[in-house]
Formats: C-alpha cells, structure tokens, sequence
C-alpha cells in the first residue's frame, strides 16, 4: 500500500470513529462537485492530525468546538463537530461548556450562535434516541 493510500485509510477509519455517519454524507456530497477536496478531507485533518498520538479524540474535539465557534460563520462544519464531539465522550454540558468560554475570546455573538447549533444537536440526537427506543409492552391495566 503506498503512502497516499495509507493516509485516505486512516483518514477514514478515524472519520468514521468521530462522525460515524455525517462524515460520510460530507464526502459524499463533495463526490459530484470537488472528488478531490473530498480525498483531501480525509487525508489530511483526519489521516494526519486526528492520527498523531499526542491529543485523544476528545481534546481534539473540544478544539474543534472551540475554533469553528470562534470563527463564528462556520455552523454545518460546527454542528459536525458538536456530534463528533458527543460521539468521542464529551457531555453535552462539557460542550457547552466550551462554547460559553469562546465568549471570552469571540464575542457574545459568536457564542450563542454556537449555543443555538448546540441545541440542535441535542434535540434531534435525543429525538433519534428516543424513536430508537423499545416502546413499553401494554399490559393487562393499560387496555
């Protein structure tokens, strides 16, 4: 396997580690317009960065919450990486959390502008779990 291919394997294997499914929607989205950036995608934040052994998934999370916050015109990438985020072990409250802390270094504006992504993410996070969920047997008391 040569080096470029290495790097779109572990790209992907540490996309679908962080994304799960909305990491593939974007590269699937790019197929049609831009194949290549959508390889670049891969290669490079998440066969090179995410690879590199020094932060766990969570810290990199966290710094991705934190940056597309700060960049403020950034919400679909955001919403992406508040999902990442939840799916490598971060709490809802700790993503806040960092949001309200961009605050400090963004703007008010900036921050609630996250905080409105945020509350998307965790409404339809929790409606998916709760349609996942087993619904109770009726009973004999309930009929």
């Amino acid at each position: 396997m040569d080096l470029q291919e290495d790097r779109y394997k572990r790209g992907l294997e540490k996309l679908e580690e962080v994304d799960r499914e909305a990491g593939k929607n974007v590269i699937e989205s790019l197929q049609d317009i831009a194949p290549d950036f959508a390889r670049y995608l891969i290669e490079f934040p998440f066969g090179d960065i995410y690879s590199r052994p020094a932060l766990d998934l969570k810290s990199r999370e966290i710094a991705a919450v934190a940056a597309l916050t700060a960049l403020g015109n950034a919400t679909r990438q955001l919403k992406v990486h508040i999902g990442g985020a939840l799916n490598v072990g971060c709490s809802p409250k700790e993503v806040v959390e960092v949001i309200m802390q961009m605050a400090v270094y963004a703007g008010f504006p900036a921050a609630l502008n996250a905080l409105s992504a945020a509350k998307e993410v965790f409404q339809k996070r929790d409606s998916q779990r709760d349609s996942k969920s087993p619904k109770p047997l009726k009973t004999n008391r309930d009929i």
